[in-house]
Parts: structure tokens; C-alpha cells; sequence
């Protein structure tokens, strides 16, 4: 559906984004994940039209968009802020753009009243100013001001980052169960792994202006293809030359000890006999998240952390000897 064809963005003689090619589907939750200044949301700014690439295209459904009119392109757009009118009520604020529209007045009001049901604000919040609510409310009517002009695709630029952390975790699900319930294309700015690896679809890895890798939330947690997004997904294991020559992974394990080697916590097992590389080593410290137990260890000069699941029994303590085993396939190497 969106195709983006070698696209480069300058700002004075600062490259922004440098060959940018993506493919999104239709229906697609599509996330842009990086960190600060990467270039995801200058990309996501080329795809509405605020900004214009020095070179590439932008096409949708195989027409050429990429010197269209931001109000012509049928894009809805969340911002983080979520630019909402706090002098207008509710009602105001989704109406906004069906009245810039100049639909009836019938339509306008059938139109923001459906919306205001699907998205879940009641007639009494759509009475109240945008000051008055709270901020999933708030949320809640950028979405339904970005979607009530029936837009084809809708963008958002880190719509989370504004709220508390048990709130962002609850509105994240509702995202994700609007977007199945409008199946509208959606494209998602984050630099919050974990927001991406639970809502999308398929994610962009983005570093300096490039895209890293292009993968399911899986393949890109499980199969990073650069150094760089295996350290910025998720938490990470580096494994020293020495480790490894220790523990023979070179020979049993089929590793190649001149590259970078990696592994994820939860790969590594405590007291169990799960993968057949085995090592000694002693707990320095551990951090009890409830549901999971995150050890820090000591094998012999190898630091490791480790991710074990609480099973209710009682807690390795610091001083304690244990014996780690993991199985080398899961080492990613670069």
C-alpha cells in the first residue's frame, strides 16, 4: 500500500535520512523504532507531507504522493503533544475536520458521534473541554479527531510518551484493539522497544538515519541482523573471547570466536540442565520483578545476567554457587 523508494532528507548540509526503501501493507500495524534523532519520525513526517524528500518517492496504492498537499494525501495523523484545541469541547475538537471539510451539519454530527462510541467518550466528555480530561482521554479524542475523516492511513509519533507508565500500558492494548477493530493502516513512532514488540506488526530498526533491519517482532528480537539492533532490542548478554574458549563453544557449539558474540537472557538457564554448554559460576546480585527474577553472575570473570521465572521457591542469594547452561544456537554473532 505505502512505498517508499530511496528516499533522502537533508536539513542544511545534515543528512537526516540516507536510502530509506519500505514496503508497508494494507491493513498493516507498522512501527518505526529507534533511538532519539535516528531519523523515524522525519520519516514518518515525508510519508504526511511535512516534510519533502531531496530525492525518492512516496506512493500510495502505486500513486505518487511525494509532492501531494498534506490535506489531499487522506492521512490522519496522531501527534505526541496530540495538538488538540484545550478552548474547545470534545465534540469541537473531532469535528474540526469534517467541518473543514464543509460536510452538513447532520453528517458532521452522526459521523463524531459514532466515532465518540467506538473510541469510548460518553456525550458527557464530549460536552467537556480538552483541558478537563485526563490524558488517555485526551488520547483518546486525537485518535478519534485523526480517524473520523475516514482516512486511509493514520500515523502516530509517539502518542504514549506523555503518560504514566501504568496508563501507557493500558492504552497501548487499546491502540492495538482500535486498530484491529478500524483495520486502517497504522503507522507507529517509538522509542520504546517494548510498545513495538507488542503492538506491531512488522517494525523498522532505524540508526542515523538508515533503516538497520526490516522484520516481524519476533525475527527482529530472535534473529537481529546488526550489532546495533541486537543491543538496542531488548537486554543482552556480550560473551568475552576467553568465555568462550573456556567453554568450548568454538569447537561444540560451531562459533566463530573472531566475531562479537551475543546472547539474551532468558537464553541462559540457572541450575538446570537445558542446552549442553555448561559453566560455574556465583551470584552477585539479583533484582525481583515478581513475575521473573533478573540475576547478575559472576562465571569466572564472565559477567552474565540472567532472566529466571519465578517459580515461588526460594532465592538464589548473593555468594550462592550455581551452574549456568544455555545452547550456543541461541548465541548471535556479528
Amino acid at each position: 500500500m505505502i512505498r517508499l523508494n530511496n528516499i533522502e532528507v537533508h536539513f542544511g548540509s545534515f543528512v537526516a535520512l540516507r536510502d530509506i526503501n519500505l514496503n508497508i501493507e494494507e491493513g498493516e500495524f507498522f512501527t518505526f523504532l529507534g533511538p532519539s534523532g535516528c531519523g523515524k519520525t522525519t520519516t514518518l513526517r515525508t510519508i504526511t507531507g511535512f516534510v519533502k524528500p531531496v530525492s525518492g518517492s512516496v506512493s500510495v496504492n502505486d500513486i505518487d504522493i511525494t509532492n501531494l498537499e498534506i490535506e489531499k494525501r487522506n492521512i490522519g495523523m496522531v501527534f505526541q503533544s496530540y495538538a488538540l484545541f484545550p478552548t474547545m469541547t470534545v465534540y469541537e475538537n473531532i469535528a474540526f475536520g469534517l467541518r473543514v471539510k464543509k460536510l452538513p451539519k447532520e453528517e458532521i454530527d452522526k459521523k463524531v458521534q459514532e466515532m465518540a462510541r467506538k473510541v469510548e467518550l460518553s456525550d458527557g466528555q464530549l460536552a467537556k473541554k480538552v483541558s478537563q480530561l485526563s490524558g488517555g482521554q485526551q488520547q483518546r479524542v486525537a485518535i478519534a479527531r485523526a480517524l473520523v475523516t475516514s482516512p486511509s492511513i493514520i500515523c502516530l509519533d509517539e502518542p504514549l510518551s506523555n503518560l504514566d507508565a501504568k496508563l501507557r500500558v493500558q492504552m497501548r492494548n487499546e491502540l492495538k484493539e482500535l486498530q484491529r477493530k478500524f483495520g486502517i493502516t497504522t503507522i507507529y513512532v517509538t522509542h520504546d522497544q517494548e510498545e513495538a514488540l507488542t503492538l506491531s506488526d512488522r517494525i523498522a530498526v532505524f540508526n542515523h538515519g538508515i533503516i538497520e533491519q526490516v522484520g516481524r517482532p519476533d525475527e527482529v528480537y530472535n534473529h537481529s541482523s546488526t550489532e546495533f539492533v541486537c543491543n538496542f532490542i531488548g537486554d543482552i548478554n556480550k560473551l568475552s573471547r576467553e568465555f568462550l574458549e573456556r567453554t568450548n563453544i568454538g569447537k561444540s557449539g560451531g562459533i566463530d570466536l573472531n566475531k562479537n558474540c551475543y546472547i539474551r537472557l532468558e537464553r541462559l538457564h540457572v541450575n538446570e540442565r537445558e542446552g549442553n554448554i555448561i559453566s560455574d559460576a556465583v551470584v552477585q546480585s539479583y533484582e525481583y520483578y515478581g513475575m521473573h527474577i533478573k540475576y547478575t553472575l559472576d562465571a569466572q570473570g564472565q559477567s552474565l545476567r540472567v532472566i529466571e521465572k519465578n517459580s515461588g521457591y526460594p532465592l538464589y542469594k548473593n555468594g550462592d554457587c550455581v551452574r549456568i547452561s544455555f545452547d550456543p544456537v541461541h548465541i548471535m554473532q556479528y
